[in-house]
């Protein structure tokens, strides 16, 4: 990924749903949104990407709360983009936040999870590093 090709810091970049049962509730929004689900496998299930009924980009996900996604709240989450996560997450515990979810691997980067003085669940993002930065 290039530098011209990486999203903007503090850009929402993806928006997810995790629930005990993501085969009813991806469903449930295809009948009630439009969406089409487009079946995601998992290694053993399936999560799903909600796409949009004409062009069939991915909208959301809708995710089993189950591996990586155990004990995540059953809310729709936000992904924002943030230059450190490390950084962040030290903003977040100095801040009254905590961290609900520690850094862990996501497609090439990490992401965390935390929780404003507020109680609001926010995802942080940091994308991968650019391999080529000195080409």
């Amino acid at each position: 990924m290039s530098g011209a090709d990486k999203p903007p810091i503090g850009m929402v970049a993806w928006r997810d749903l995790t629930v005990d049962d993501a085969s009813g509730v991806s469903a449930f929004y295809a009948a009630v949104v439009g969406w089409k689900a487009d079946a995601v496998e998992m290694g053993g299930y399936s999560d799903f990407n909600m796409c949009m009924p004409d062009s069939g980009e991915p909208a959301v996900g809708v995710c089993h709360s189950r591996d990586s996604n155990q004990g995540i709240p059953a809310q729709w989450l936000m992904y924002v983009i943030v230059e450190d996560l490390a950084s962040s997450l030290e903003a977040c515990r100095s801040g009254g936040g905590q961290v609900v979810r520690e850094p862990a691997a996501l497609m090439g980067g990490s992401f965390a999870i935390i929780q404003d003085p507020a109680g609001a669940v926010l995802a942080l993002y940091q994308v991968p590093e650019d391999d080529d930065e000195d080409e």
